[in-house]
């Protein structure tokens, strides 16, 4: 089973189907009980970091979200649900993130208008499971005003973004929406299901 993090935010449907249609048994859940049960952890997102991260703390939620990806349970983290792996946002003022993943969230810069929104060709810039078959070079879909900079576990980039994707041990994240991008989006849906032992 695959547990999507129910917390109030996000796409959350979308991406329920996007797993179940690459062979998983997604649930939506707050509950840490059966976060603790699942092979593997998605948490999604869209919106704001700071009330997105109120969200996720209330009851221990996102404790216990750290603590299983600490003992090895594999975590994907998709677009706000991805910066709230970081270590600290600087939207809207300076908050302290997740931090299982290296870096900090910026707003989007060089570009003439915000939001980013749509198709933008995904550089690989290190080897990852998560996109194990997916071209370089390849296009996905985002929405984003703000981005992980300055990453270490960084794995992809695009012109807009340092680290598009970035993966620490069993922890990892994409800022585009793989849920929104076709094929390779549902590749990459299913390499995390192989990561998890479900592929």
């Amino acid at each position: 089973m695959i547990a999507i993090v129910d917390y109030g935010v996000g796409n959350l449907r979308s991406v329920e189907r996007a797993l179940a249609h690459v062979g998983a048994r997604p649930r939506l859940t707050s509950d840490l009980d059966e976060l603790a049960r699942a092979n593997g952890i998605v948490l999604p997102g869209v919106g704001a970091f700071a009330p997105a991260l109120e969200r996720l703390q209330a009851g221990n939620l996102g404790r216990g979200i750290v603590e299983l990806a600490r003992k090895g349970r594999p975590l994907l983290g998709v677009c706000l649900g991805y910066q709230l792996l970081f270590e600290a946002s600087e939207e809207h003022g300076t908050h302290e993130g997740l931090g299982l993943l290296r870096g900090r969230v910026v707003q989007v810069r060089g570009t003439a208008r915000l939001p980013v929104i749509g198709w933008c060709r995904v550089r690989q810039t290190d080897w990852s499971p998560l996109l194990q078959g997916v071209a370089d070079g390849a296009y996905f879909y985002f929405v984003h005003s703000y981005t992980p900079a300055g990453s270490a576990d960084a794995v992809a980039a695009t012109e807009h973004s340092s680290a598009a994707a970035a993966v620490r041990l069993n922890v990892m994240g994409t800022q585009f929406h793989p849920e929104k991008s076709g094929a390779d989006g549902l590749r990459v849906y299913a390499n995390f299901l192989a990561i998890c032992g479900e592929g």
